[in-house]
This record gives structure tokens, sequence and C-alpha cells, in this order.
């Protein structure tokens, strides 16, 4: 749909803000949840698949062959290598990548005839799935999990398989998987990794421009010099900031007018707050409270362009909010309102964001 092909895609490690950042920028919000599944699962204009810095994102079909060989095609080696590494370590075969291989090509012909599966039926049809792997030995958080979480994320980076429909409502993270092609029959369109970050630089650019150098370099975690080059072969134009300089699209220079006055509830780890690397300028003094100490953002209140506060989602399903800094009584009447519509449009719905930030656990109790 329209908003994550402009977003450039909608984060989706929580499960709900791919459907709460959508709600948030739709004129009939109402239809948020119906339109995304229909999207996802049911006309399949929306994959979920690994992006960038090793993050879920939900996106357009058209962005897939350029994140992919953009972005994910370079997790594949490594990803591979881990998985054969600790088939060995475990003892499970001598030669890990020989029996990771057949173990693939019966978990893809499972998926081939059964069409759409969750990890516990494809282990049961592929027993060599329930094989335990121990990880962390000797530390506080050691553990095991099964072959199939292994290898099914395996298999998504290399774009062989693809999260389907939930098991639950629309704030599940347990999915059922479908092989790639039941998305695209004739195969994802192949570029080569330079004519991809170029595509995919594109994109971002003109939703997230002006932006820096670090901004783009850290939203796809490219090293500096393929992020130089990219911004190279779009013909990014340079332009003054207020600190330093930044890159906009050769159609882009000319000055916009401002948008109308606007405040807003965005979820934790939305697009908007997410977007570049350098904050300061939208998010001002709120680090501590709205990000958790891994650099994820939880939910935020958004004011004219920038980041006014936080708020929670308590058990009762009331909206909670606390504004940082001073807005004006039109503002904060414009935030009271949207608090209100997200109760309306959330219902029944519990949302606990999957990265908790110090203020968002004050404000949940």
């Amino acid at each position: 749909m329209t908003v994550a092909r402009d977003l450039v895609g909608l984060h989706a490690t929580d499960p709900a803000t791919v459907f709460l950042s959508a709600a948030a920028r739709l004129k009939e919000p109402a239809r948020a949840v119906a339109d995304l599944e229909r999207a996802l699962y049911d006309e399949r204009s929306l994959v979920r698949t690994l992006g960038m810095r090793r993050t879920m994102f939900v996106l357009s079909r058209d962005l897939v062959p350029a994140v992919q060989a953009g972005v994910t095609d370079a997790l594949v080696p490594g990803q591979r290598k881990r998985l054969v590494r600790e088939i060995e370590e475990n003892g499970i075969a001598s030669d890990g990548s020989r029996w990771l291989r057949a173990v693939e090509a019966d978990t893809l012909a499972a998926l081939d005839v059964r069409g759409e599966v969750t990890g516990s039926e494809l282990s049961k049809a592929v027993p060599a799935l329930r094989t335990k792997l121990s990880y962390g030995e000797g530390k506080t958080w050691a553990g095991t999990t099964g072959v199939t979480t292994r290898l099914l994320f395996l298999l998504s980076t290399e774009q062989r398989a693809v999260r389907g429909r939930p098991t639950g409502s629309w704030t599940s993270t347990q999915y059922r998987w479908s092989p790639m092609a039941a998305w695209f029959p004739d195969g994802i369109a192949r570029l080569t990794a330079a004519e991809a970050r170029a595509e995919l630089a594109l994109a971002w650019l003109a939703t997230y421009g002006p932006a820096t150098t670090a901004d783009l370099k850290w939203w796809t975690g490219w090293p500096l010099g393929q992020t130089r080059t990219a911004l190279a072969a779009i013909g990014a134009v340079d332009v003054a900031l207020d600190e330093g300089h930044g890159w906009v699209l050769p159609g882009d220079i000319a000055p916009v007018k401002a948008p109308a006055s606007w405040a807003g509830l965005l979820p934790g780890l939305d697009p908007a707050a997410m977007g570049w690397h350098e904050r300061d300028w939208y998010l001002g003094p709120h680090r501590p409270a709205l990000f958790d100490r891994n650099g994820n953002v939880g939910p935020t209140v958004w004011v004219d362009g920038r980041i006014v506060g936080g708020w929670a989602q308590r058990a009762d399903g009331e909206i909670a909010y606390e504004l940082l800094e001073k807005v004006g009584t039109d503002a904060e009447a414009k935030v009271e309102r949207a608090a209100k519509d997200l109760v309306g449009w959330l219902g029944a719905a519990r949302v606990t964001p999957r990265f908790r930030t110090p203020l968002e656990r004050r404000l949940s109790t």
C-alpha cells in the first residue's frame, strides 16, 4: 500500500508497529487492520522480510529486489556459516553444511506441498527440524532453540520462505510460513548490489531528505564507502543544514510550504522516529526517556514535526501520555484528541511494545 511504499517500509520487528504506523497516517484509520491484512495475506502486495540493519520490515513488493540485493544478500553468508557451526558444535553432524542442505531440501518440499504452515507443523513433517541447538553455554543467557527457528530465518534471509498470516490477531508474533514463490511466482528481479543500493538510496532520500551521509549509513547499515557511492550514483545535491551539510534529490531543492499544524501519537519503532541517525533536530533532549539502551524508540507524541513526549496503553485500555516540553494550549488539545481517537481505534486490543522504554514503563502502570 502507499503508506508502506512512501515510508520505504514499515518496521515489523514488533508486529503492532506495522498497523499503528499505518493507521496514524490514513484518512480512514478504522480500515487500517483490514486493509493491511488484505495487502499482506490476500493480495500479497506487501511482504514481511528482513532488511536494513538486520531488522524486519513490511515492504511494498517493488522494493523487495532493492532491499534484498542492496542489504540482505550481504547477511546470507554469515547466517549460513553460523548455523553450520552450531550444528557441528552441538554434535548433530560432523559435516554441518551437508546436513543443513538435506534438511533445507526437505523443509522447502514440505512448504511447497502444504502452501502455508506454522513452524510446529513443519517440524512434524520434517523431524530433523525438532533437533535442539544449545547456545551461550556457561553464560547467564544460555539456552536452547530448535533448528526450525534458525533454518526458517535463514530461508527467509535468502528469500526462499516468507512469513505469512499470523496464528493469532494482528498483534501476534507467531506466523505461518509459505514458499516465497507464493508471493513472487516469477521469482524476484535480480539487481546488482550497486544498482540496488542506488535504488534504495533514491527511495530513502525522497522521503527522509534533507539528510546526512551518517543518516543513510546508519539506516541502511552500509559501510561509509558504499553509502557515498550510492549518493553519488543518484546525483544527490549537497545542501547546507543548521549543523553541517546534508543531501537532497535534484528535484527537491526548491522551498516547500510548511504543512498544517499536526499532533499525533506514533508507536514504538515508527519510521518517523527511526528514519535518521542524527535526531537532535526533532528529538531534542528527550532520548533518555524515549529510547531503550539499544537505541530502540518507544511510543512517541509528536507536534508539528517534533517529538514532544511519550505515551503508553494501560491494562484497562486507557492511553496515558506525558508531554516533556511546553507545546501550547492548542497543541495540547490536539494531543488529547489524538489519544482519545487511539483508544477508540484500539478497542479491545492491548499493545505492549516489544522494546520497552523508561517513560513507557512508567506510564503503563
